[in-house]
């Protein structure tokens, strides 16, 4: 009894477990990083372009990377290369607290895109999609919070280690976080659950998923029904189309274009919100409010619409989600400062529901057997378009001295994932592991 009730708790650690890896991965090495470009303007004298090519460099290398870290994980599992990446995280905010040069800005950030792609979104998503079938959508929302969690956090870290050290100190503090993360992967992360010889034996023994574990003949029903009417997998644990099917699938290439697309646009407004309201005036702490809220805003989305999504068409979830983000994005083009909490708790919720059912339909659609490859060359897109919306937005700001027309951007990158979406559609055979090996030997 005991251990059957161990076992069902245990995968909702990994959920938990891999929310705090998002929040640590994605805080320390992207939507964190924001509240310290005023100090590296004041100190350096560095321009917004050369601040955010930062992010562009990790981004890029993030997405150039994905798919060939995608084969290492596969291979060897999310836990032994996340144990890698944290090693490398540590290292990493050392070296920030002695940073001089851009030159050494981008070195450090070049080895934040391996951090990011060996504990961070896809090793998260693989790693809860490994422990659930059923309940899938509400771990992978779980699990998605962890971004958002990042955004709260490690600004308010920021800002309050400035002020009572300076941004070097808050650095080189900051490396305790991703030493706590590798001795809980270290101890306590198990990659799958344990091998059963049947589902009697299985519940018996307490070594299932949550997913059977809860409810096999659920399971089973949400199978059958495919991705498309329920929140469950159309696929058993470990099942899915090749690589090589899903690359000639239209559904593939309309969803990297979303995720590109949004991106862009959620990235490009993360790391600039703090510099837009410091140019009107408001004070960093306000700022840094902003930045938090709109991270709060994502997370609540990501959990509410990856609980819904297991209950209702996640594709309508999904256009509503976009839908929302499109307004925020429209009441930024209106440069309204007034309106500036409005957009930012508008499109945070938007975001977070598109974030999570993303990551949801293609799990669902493609299943988990090549997910690492998928999912990587997902990310070459995603990530290009997030470093690029960092980027360009600060090049375009140097260039013009506004925000006007990189939030006019924004809007119109929203309408071409929206227009994406309309393309999105299950696939006409869903291969299992077996079909799997007719894949490989035809």
């Amino acid at each position: 009894m005991i251990g059957t009730q161990t076992n069902r708790i245990y995968p909702w650690f990994i959920a938990v477990f891999a929310g705090i890896a998002l929040m640590v991965s994605n805080g320390q090495t992207i939507s964190g990083l924001s509240v310290y470009d005023v100090e590296f303007i004041n100190e350096f004298g560095w321009s917004r372009g050369e601040i955010k090519l930062r992010d562009m460099v990790t981004l890029l290398l993030a997405g150039l990377a994905a798919p060939f870290v995608g084969v290492l994980l596969d291979r060897y599992g999310v836990r032994r290369c996340m144990l890698a990446g944290w090693v490398v995280l540590i290292l990493s905010y050392l070296a920030y607290s002695r940073l001089g040069s851009l030159a050494g800005l981008y070195l450090i950030h070049a080895a934040f895109a391996l951090v990011l792609v060996v504990c961070g979104l896809n090793a998260a998503v693989i790693l809860v999609s490994k422990w659930f079938t059923r309940y899938r959508g509400t771990a992978i929302g779980i699990a998605l919070m962890g971004t958002s969690m990042g955004g709260i956090v490690f600004p308010q870290y920021g800002t309050a280690m400035i002020e009572l050290l300076d941004w070097r100190g808050a650095f080189a503090w900051g490396s305790l976080f991703p030493a706590a993360l590798l001795l809980i992967t270290w101890f306590a992360v198990r990659e799958t659950p344990p091998p059963v010889r049947s589902a009697a034996s299985a519940e018996a023994a307490g070594a299932k998923p949550e997913s059977d574990a809860d409810d096999t003949a659920g399971a089973a029903a949400d199978a059958d029904a495919g991705p498309e009417t329920h929140g469950g997998a159309g696929f058993p644990p470990g099942g899915g189309v090749s690589f090589a099917t899903a690359l000639r699938s239209p559904t593939f290439w309309a969803l990297a274009v979303i995720a590109m697309t949004t991106f862009y646009t959620v990235l490009g407004v993360q790391a600039h919100i703090f510099l837009y309201m410091s140019d009107a005036q408001f004070d960093a702490r306000t700022a840094t409010n902003a930045v938090s809220l709109f991270f709060f805003c994502a997370l609540v989305g990501k959990f509410v619409f990856g609980f819904a999504s297991d209950f209702l068409n996640p594709r309508r979830v999904f256009f509503g989600n976009i839908l929302v983000m499109l307004i925020g994005s429209l009441i930024l083009v209106r440069m309204d400062i007034a309106l500036i909490w409005t957009a930012v708790v508008t499109f945070g919720l938007g975001w977070g529901g598109v974030y999570t059912v993303l990551q949801l339909t293609v799990m669902n659609t493609f299943g988990t057997r090549d997910a690492g490859k998928i999912l990587g060359t997902i990310t070459v897109l995603d990530a290009t378009g997030g470093g690029l919306g960092i980027w360009l937005t600060g090049v375009i700001y140097d260039a013009t001295g506004s925000y006007e027309i990189p939030f006019l951007i924004f809007a119109a990158m929203i309408l071409i994932a929206l227009a994406a979406l309309t393309r999105v559609r299950p696939l006409a055979a869903q291969a299992t592991p077996m079909s799997g090996v007719a894949d490989r030997a035809g």
